[in-house]
């Protein structure tokens, strides 16, 4: 809604990534209470990329992390020594290979106070990993994107011997189950665990099964047969959820969360009839999501077009729409690599009050730290 537009924001240069801090902590413990547990989850930090949002996931009793990059390890690491945890648990969810991987396991080793992992996906793969990292194996189940094909049982078994003591368990990502009715998507996000399941028990493996992304997270939770496992751990790892977006609602359309990252805009030519123009083109909002790549917070009437690189036109089914200089909100339709795009985000609180901060863990590093 504009009125979640703080009353100081004219003061703000703009495109500019807003943060509503209440609406983060309500998303955390609406997404605790369909996991069950706070030990069920293991949020994927690739969206929130900054320590208070770290901070807020601790906060509400969150210890088990997943992340995708050096920076956003080495970020988390700190947030979690900060915050005084004992018992953090990060695991990094990437393939690493030369300078990426060595820093992964320098950053592990600099925190030994933390429990570091990351992914394997073939025999030799535990040499190549310093001993600082556990080993989490990465299996695929249909998204043929990284990990052991689930047919491969003497692969898997192979790699799982491998890890020796340092084996924590099996990593699954099934972002292929997108763009599905509910019905048909939980028939078939059960059908590949059953399948998984049997795969796991016909090799013995035990330890922690880490599954879901945001499509198919509670259709996971539903999925009985990894909770009568005694001696498995199950976790699933969405991330959108802490801030919601467009594609998230779309995916899943009666899981109540509410959009707590936004895009602030002003509109800044009004170049014919019933179009207006903004200044968040796709350098400030992702668009390679498809169209609308957002849409306008509390103006329905309004349709967001294809993105140029520093302007967003937009179509009116009305006029006079909002005038030039008018603050609009965004919701980004996906708002992960919307965060990335930011050096820094604007917190705002309950009470209207706000502050920038870095977005710490944005983009990746590129020289090895002297």
């Amino acid at each position: 809604m504009t009125d979640r537009i703080p009353a100081s924001a004219a003061s703000l240069h703009t495109p500019a990534l807003v943060i509503f801090m209440d609406t983060v902590r309500r998303n955390i413990q609406l997404v605790i209470s369909e996991v069950g547990s706070t030990d069920a989850w293991r949020p994927h930090v690739k969206t929130t990329k900054m320590a208070p949002i770290f901070a807020a996931l601790m906060d509400a009793g969150i210890r088990n992390f997943k992340c995708a990059t050096t920076r956003e390890l080495e970020h988390l690491l700190v947030a979690i020594q900060n915050a005084g945890c004992d018992d953090g648990d990060v695991l990094l969810s990437h393939h690493l290979h030369g300078p990426g991987l060595e820093r992964a396991a320098e950053l592990a080793r600099s925190h030994q106070d933390v429990r570091c992992s990351t992914l394997v996906e073939d025999p030799a793969g535990p040499e190549r990993v310093d001993s600082s990292l556990s080993l989490f194996v990465d299996v695929h189940t249909g998204m043929e994107r990284t990990g052991i094909p689930m047919a491969d049982t003497d692969r898997i078994a192979a790699t799982v011997a491998a890890c020796e003591e340092r084996f924590r368990g099996l990593h699954v990502y099934d972002g292929q189950f997108h763009g599905l009715d509910p019905d048909t998507r939980r028939r078939a996000v059960h059908a590949s665990y059953g399948e998984l399941l049997g795969v796991m028990k016909s090799l013995g493996i035990k330890g922690e099964l880490v599954t879901s992304g945001t499509p198919t997270f509670r259709d996971a939770i539903a999925y009985t047969p990894f909770a009568d496992c005694d001696d498995l751990v199950h976790r699933v790892s969405p991330g959108t959820v802490v801030f919601n977006d467009l594609r998230s609602i779309e995916e899943q359309p009666d899981l109540e969360l509410e959009h707590a990252a936004c895009i602030l805009t002003r509109v800044i030519s009004a170049p014919g009839s019933g179009i207006i123009t903004c200044d968040a083109g796709s350098k400030s909002i992702a668009a390679e999501a498809g169209n609308p790549c957002a849409i306008v917070e509390g103006m329905p009437g309004i349709e967001a077009k294809t993105p140029s690189e520093e302007h967003l036109p937009l179509v009116l089914d009305s006029n006079p729409g909002p005038g030039i200089g008018s603050l609009l909100m965004l919701v980004p339709r996906h708002v992960c690599p919307s965060v990335n795009l930011h050096e820094r985000a604007v917190l705002v609180e309950g009470d209207g009050s706000w502050s920038i901060v870095p977005v710490d863990a944005r983009a990746h590093d590129q020289l090895p730290v002297s």
